[in-house]
């Protein structure tokens, strides 16, 4: 989905660096129908290179969103850093099919990194997400205690149960 909150108007700008800076919440992922984070706090800079024949993106990202722990369900904070480099061509049609590359056509005055910027910040969240007090030990949850309840317990016998036929060999190995 295009949102021209993300439209970078290249046409106008001189040659050289320019910087942009973008504050991502969880309406922006809301508007590509992506449900998984609870909320988000990103900040997005855009370092845009215009040279004479071609563009150059740099796009950090650092922030947190709140994900449902897939051990507990318990929600947390997930940090996000993120990075995605760029480089927009100029051709005779629109084509994407390379990452890394993008060719617009001469035709074009703007840039639309929406889609660059919701695959990178989707791509940089962990797939299995555990929330940290379950590594620290800090997290007291009722699931984490049914799941130690229910964890399998070492079988443990104080009394050696021998069959006398073993015996029997085990000595043959102690008589040499």
């Amino acid at each position: 989905m295009k949102q021209k909150e993300f439209n970078i108007p290249f046409s106008g700008l001189k040659q050289g660096k320019h910087n942009f800076n973008y504050q991502i919440d969880n309406t922006f992922f809301d508007s590509f129908g992506y449900d998984e984070f609870n909320a988000a706090n990103i900040n997005l800079d855009v370092v845009l290179n215009k040279t004479s024949t071609m563009l150059e993106v740099d796009m950090e990202a650092s922030g947190t969103v709140n994900v449902n722990c897939d051990i507990t369900s318990e929600p947390f904070d997930q940090p996000i850093d993120a990075g995605l480099h760029l480089v927009v061509k100029f051709g005779e049609e629109y084509n994407d099919e390379d990452i890394e590359i993008l060719i617009l056509p001469h035709r074009e005055h703007e840039l639309n990194i929406t889609q660059y910027v919701y695959e990178m910040l989707v791509l940089a969240v962990p797939q299995k997400r555990i929330h940290p007090g379950i590594e620290d030990g800090t997290l007291e949850s009722e699931v984490l205690d049914r799941l130690k309840e229910l964890q399998p317990k070492e079988k443990r016998s104080n009394k050696e149960e021998n069959d006398p036929r073993w015996d029997e060999l085990k000595k043959l190995l102690t008589d040499k």
